[in-house]
């Protein structure tokens, strides 16, 4: 096996829904030959065995194969993430990989900005991150990492993809090298590996890059340091509850708890959605409790003749009933709470 050092190549994947037709087509495309080693992340459940590897095997000309932890990286192997565990590079020589059940970020373990942000700790200039088809934000904070390290920028033409928020957010977000339909995009990376990296960035990565890589791999010193990046918000995690740190990158903020759930904008805007519904859930169940009780009282209170403590019980019956109406109506609607404010 050829052993991939840290000044060798390496190519970065991330996507998600329409992912495993774009990651399809391009396996199909690139060469035997292929110079360099490529790790994936595409969002999967967590509790279903991925079929991914097997499918880019039968596909393409390269080796693929479901990342095992600790190995090392092979040139013209496709290494992709096993559900429910996050895909990390360690930097060293030779490159290895770490598989690792850390705190879910954008809310997907494995996630795409763990897997960009070691890539560019590891290999920094000569690594390339490519973003392809998915819905919301997840690999932006990442690829944002890669360019501060000297890294190349690749994403998918968000016209050219099948869901287009992740490219469009990249594209939106990064300072990003190329912009290409999937037909193109094989014979662009096959150009990129085998033309030499640009020079290391004069500044170093930044510190909060590695403690937030570090928080991947569920690492101790990581998880129990005082130290976060960003400040304090007046948010909290919509995964823990914990306060959120808001990270400000340029024209990009993003958040992470102390527990290391991590949030790019949209994501957190989708999970506070989630979170006001399981709340207008639960305030529509105990709404619908307190108006069987209190229709339950007042027939007890007509039995006895007391007729201003039925008033009072049937009153508060028909406020609790007005109440569930008003939030049935809402979920009908199926507006996102976040959606509803906008109007």
């Amino acid at each position: 096996m050829e052993r991939i050092l840290s000044e060798d190549r390496l190519v970065v994947i991330g996507a998600s829904a329409g992912g495993v037709d774009a990651l399809m087509q391009l396996v199909r495309d690139l060469p035997g030959d292929f110079p360099a080693p490529i790790a994936v992340v595409l969002h999967v459940p967590p509790d279903s065995p991925s079929m991914l590897a097997a499918i880019l095997a039968r596909k393409g000309k390269l080796h693929a194969k479901t990342a095992v932890d600790g190995e090392e990286f092979a040139a013209g192997t496709i290494y992709v993430a096993a559900p429910n565990l996050h895909l990390v590079i360690n930097d060293g020589d030779p490159l290895t990989l770490t598989l690792a059940r850390g705190p879910r970020e954008n809310r997907h373990r494995p996630a795409v900005d763990p897997l960009f942000r070691s890539a560019a700790l590891a290999a920094g200039p000569n690594a390339i991150g490519v973003i392809l088809s998915g819905t919301l934000d997840d690999g932006t904070a990442g690829l944002v990492a890669i360019k501060q390290c000297g890294g190349v920028a690749v994403v998918q033409d968000p016209s050219d993809a099948m869901y287009s928020a992740m490219p469009q957010s990249a594209v939106d977000n990064v300072e990003v090298d190329h912009v290409v339909p999937l037909a193109e995009l094989a014979a662009l990376l096959t150009r990129l590996v085998r033309q030499s990296a640009a020079p290391p960035p004069a500044e170093a990565p930044p510190p909060a890059l590695r403690l937030e890589t570090n928080m991947a791999r569920l690492d101790h010193d990581a998880l129990h340091s005082d130290d976060r990046p960003g400040n304090p918000s007046p948010y909290s995690c919509p995964d823990c509850g914990g306060v959120l740190w808001e990270i400000e990158e340029p024209e990009y903020v993003r958040y992470r708890c102390r527990v290391g759930h991590a949030f790019s904008p949209d994501t957190m805007m989708e999970a506070q959605d989630d979170v006001l519904e399981e709340a207008l859930w639960s305030a529509m169940k105990t709404l619908e409790e307190n108006a069987r009780l209190s229709s339950r009282l007042a027939a007890n209170e007509r039995s006895r003749g007391n007729q201003w403590l039925v008033e009072r019980f049937e009153e508060k019956e028909r406020e609790a009933r007005s109440r569930v109406e008003i939030i049935r109506r809402y979920l009908l609607r199926g507006d996102k709470p976040s959606e509803a404010v906008a109007r």
